[in-house]
Formats: C-alpha cells, structure tokens, sequence
C-alpha cells in the first residue's frame, strides 16, 4: 500500500470554544471532500505538549484514522494558529481543559478519548479529574499525574530536571534566548533529544519553527509554565483520583521527568496499566512510534488485553520499535 500523505488526510478547521479561535485538523475519509462524513467513528482527540503543535502527531494521525477512528488534532490555545491571550492566567489548566471540553462539545460529542503527551497529559488528567464525563479513556504519554509531580518536586533529582520550567517564570530572557539564532535552542531539542535521530527531519523542523514562531506563540507556550506556579489553589485541586481506564506510555530514557513518577500511582489512577519503553526518550511518539500506535488502537478498541488490566501499576515492559 502506498504510503499516506499527512496532509492528503486531514482537513484544517476553527472552532470558536471558551473564548477563543482554536485550530485544530481533522482526519477525513477519501480527501477533503468527504470531510465529516463518516461521523459515527470513535473519536480520539490528541492534545500536544511544550513546544510541539498538532503536527506533532504526525505519526499518529495516520494509523490511528486506517484503525477506524476519527482523529482530532487541536493547537492548544496560545500555539500555532490558535489564538494567544496576552495574560498569564489565561493559560491556567481551568482554562486549557475547559477549551477540551468545549471543543468535544463543539464536534457534538458528549465525550472522547483522550491522548495526551507532556502539557497535553498534563491537560488530559485534569478534563479527567474535573470533566469526567466528557472523557472515554485517557492514555498519556511522558506526563506526571499532578499529584505525583508535586511529591517529587521535594526531591532534588525531579527539582534538578525540572529546572528549565523555574527558568521559564523570569521575564522576557527564556523568550530571548530560545528566540536567539532562528530557535537554535528549541532546534536541537527537536533533533538530539529523542533516541530516534531521524525524529525531525528538515521539513518537520520548518513547519515546527514556524509554528513556534508564530506572533505571540512562544510567550504563550512559557505562559503554561508561569500559569501553573502562580496558582497554587490550581495544584491543590489536581490532586484527585483518575477513575478511567487509562494507559500510560513512558519512555525510560525521558531526561525531564523522573522514573519515580511512575511509583505508587494506585491511589490516583486505579484502573491503570504502564507500559514502559526503556530505549525511548520524552518524544515517546517519535522513537517508539509504531509500539505507540499499536498499543493507542488495542486500548481505544477494547481488546481483552486491556480490559483486564484494571489494577493499580500492572506494568509491561515493552520494546522501544
């Protein structure tokens, strides 16, 4: 079968939801002409994480929609060709997981699966805690449940890591300097941070700088970081229990968050099942891609695997291909 062209199979669109434009793609069956036509497929919606944008997906988007689901890519609010709020606190998670809600809603859904990797995961977990009723399932890729990532801030190993994102709440200097010589900061992030070298190639690197640079786009994306630990009532209220099925992928190799994230999740997530990588990095979605989509398509599809999976840390350790 000849390969598929991302962009022969996705149609761009705007919803107006929670007080902002959000772009978002949209896979369509047999091109753009028959876009919406076959709405009766699961959904999947995908949420993208720091300093990605629905492209992001690009991996994903393809298997997922040949597997028999709708697939929905948004721009979060602040990225690429969504809109960008100029204030801080426009980028709290009630903000961000209400704009999820309201753009199930607004694909007249009552609810959806939800994927999400890094500020995506971080987004998913809380429309779960606070929205329960608009999620299916929840899988996450390489993001912390909240409540677990406040316990291993006290700890100098995570506090280490985490470092780049106390960085992030000075002004204007973290904007200045991954601006600095084309985004050559950010650009090699993108190629020598995942295991997989050929991760981002040259196009994937325009389309990604250019997303980042949009008017607005990188003072938003730090306005997550600055949001979240200028709000302390928001971390005391991400401290609640997952009820969902959820499925959580980690890559071993990711050098921002601590494997003990994965630790003692039973209490918080109680129909969990953690799937570790150990020769994938952060960008789970790109090193590991085909083990990814296999996994994302068993779980939404239901298979006896999965269902039986229902108790607190039933871990597989899984080959990173």
């Amino acid at each position: 079968m000849a390969k598929v062209r991302l962009d022969d199979i996705v149609q761009h669109r705007f919803a107006r939801v929670n007080g902002v434009r959000l772009h978002y793609v949209e896979s369509v069956e047999g091109g753009a002409a028959e876009a919406g036509a076959d709405l009766q497929r699961p959904v999947v919606l995908l949420l993208h994480g720091f300093p990605d944008f629905w492209y992001g997906w690009r991996r994903q988007i393809p298997a997922l929609r040949e597997a028999g689901f709708r697939v929905i890519a948004p721009d979060l609010r602040g990225y690429n060709l969504s809109s960008k709020p100029r204030s801080v606190f426009s980028y709290s998670l009630d903000r961000l997981g209400g704009d999820v809600v309201a753009l199930i809603r607004h694909l007249g859904l009552q609810r959806a699966h939800l994927v999400g990797h890094d500020w995506g995961g971080v987004i998913a977990y809380w429309v779960a805690q606070h929205h329960p009723s608009a999620v299916e399932r929840l899988a996450i890729l390489n993001a912390p449940h909240p409540a677990v990532y406040q316990r291993e801030l006290r700890t100098l190993d995570q506090l280490r890591r985490s470092s780049y994102a106390l960085f992030f709440q000075l002004p204007w200097l973290p904007e200045r300097l991954l601006r600095a010589d084309d985004f050559a900061a950010l650009r090699a992030v993108w190629r020598f941070d995942p295991q997989k070298r050929s991760a981002w190639n040259r196009e994937d690197l325009q389309r990604s700088v250019e997303a980042i640079s949009q008017p607005g786009a990188l003072s938003a994306a730090l306005n997550y970081y600055r949001a979240l630990l200028r709000s302390p009532r928001q971390m005391r209220r991400s401290r609640r229990t997952i009820e969902h099925p959820t499925l959580l992928l980690w890559g071993e190799g990711d050098r921002y968050l601590s494997p003990r994230l994965l630790d003692d999740l039973g209490p918080w997530l109680p129909n969990l099942r953690i799937e570790r990588f150990p020769e994938a990095s952060h960008w789970l979605q790109h090193d590991a891609a085909h083990a990814v989509n296999e996994r994302l398509i068993a779980f939404f599809s239901d298979a006896a695997s999965y269902s039986e999976a229902t108790s607190s840390n039933n871990e597989q350790v899984s080959p990173s291909r």
